[in-house]
């Protein structure tokens, strides 16, 4: 059964570059035609979809997200990367990895990672 796994900094200060990590276990992220999307959930509101990597390494991304957001993969490593730049206090939340068949489609989550920003 496929797993992930989300890591990172737990805490980034304001204008640094938030950088996340989703280890995939259980399964090649090369294997099927998969998209590997990153959600987050800031505290007291709804999921937020990120972006995403598809098998043929497309990305896509949110449009208010667009300017500060790098997706890629490492393949010798067997997992997703997530980096956010120019980060502010409110992209404070917790940040989920999911695989799916599209964008927006999940049928594999991570169980997610806080990241605090602050100074």
């Amino acid at each position: 059964q496929v797993q992930l796994q989300e890591s990172g900094p737990g805490l980034v200060k304001p204008s640094q570059t938030l950088s996340l990590t989703c280890t995939v276990s259980g399964g090649s992220i090369t294997t099927g035609y998969y998209y590997w999307n990153w959600i987050r959930q800031p505290p007291g509101k709804g999921l937020e979809w990120i972006g995403a990597i598809s098998y043929s390494l497309t990305t896509y991304y949110s449009p208010s997200l667009k300017s500060r957001t790098s997706i890629s993969r490492d393949t010798s490593k067997n997992h997703i990367t997530l980096q956010l730049s120019s980060v502010t206090p409110e992209d404070t939340a917790v940040y989920y990895c999911a695989r799916g068949g599209g964008i927006l489609q999940y049928d594999y989550w991570g169980q997610g990672t806080q990241v605090t920003v602050s100074s």
